[in-house]
């Protein structure tokens, strides 16, 4: 990250709860989050602890139950529906475990499906969508379906899918967690190369330490709470 960092997103008194007649679950409890432009930062937490949650109210896909989450300084939850779906394909993009990739398409149009739902030229979205693939290392990979891709190209079609629309923000729910150690690495170090190519923001969540330490900044959250920043000269905010 430069030394001048600028607010991306904000997440304010976050919290959330679900009830079930008269329980009451807390799943986050007054989150305060900023998220900065370019930088890659990690939440590490244990499954239930709040984390895929948060990642999912960050990116409109869940709504808070107090609190607000501003994206260069708009409401998020002030949106309509429809203002709210262009965010997410314009300014945001997705990374999940299981990649969710459209199985009866191929990999460059998979890729390219976001510019589709853009509007954007269909010629120039699949030119787009070859760069990204030669990018990650898929560039004779083009017209393979998902069923003909191991598990790591599979990620590496959802990361450069992600990417397609030029996104402020990119939220990553266990990216590598189906993966092995190597394609993992490979996809974290893929990860932090396209960020900096892009100059786009990664929140990644995960349960693996060795993985969060790549990224520039770390996050802990345990029940709902973020508890500990770690950077990487060593020092806690």
């Amino acid at each position: 990250m430069s030394q001048i960092q600028t607010a991306l997103l904000q997440v304010n008194h976050v919290s959330k709860q679900y009830h079930d007649g008269e329980v009451t679950t807390h799943v986050l409890s007054g989150v305060d989050l900023t998220v900065y432009k370019g930088e890659q930062l990690a939440i590490v937490g244990s499954s239930g602890s709040g984390k895929s949650t948060l990642l999912h109210i960050m990116g409109t896909l869940d709504s808070p139950t107090s609190g607000t989450v501003l994206l260069d300084g708009e409401d998020l939850y002030k949106l309509s529906a429809a203002r709210q779906a262009q965010v997410r394909n314009n300014d945001l993009g997705f990374i999940y475990q299981f990649h969710h990739l459209l199985p009866e398409f191929t990999a460059i149009e998979n890729v390219a499906m976001p510019a589709f739902i853009q509007g954007r030229d269909k010629k120039q979205a699949l030119v787009d969508a070859k760069n990204l693939l030669d990018r990650v290392g898929l560039g004779h990979r083009l017209q393979h379906i998902p069923a003909q891709l191991s598990g790591g190209e599979r990620q590496r079609v959802a990361i450069a899918r992600a990417l397609i629309n030029k996104p402020k923000l990119v939220l990553a729910d266990e990216p590598t967690g189906n993966l092995d150690a190597s394609s993992a690495d490979n996809v974290y170090a893929m990860i932090r190369e396209l960020a900096q190519q892009f100059d786009t923001a990664f929140v990644v969540v995960t349960h693996d330490h060795k993985l969060a330490a790549k990224m520039d900044r770390q996050l802990t959250m345990k029940d709902g709470v973020l508890q500990v920043v770690v950077h990487h000269a060593g020092q806690a905010e």
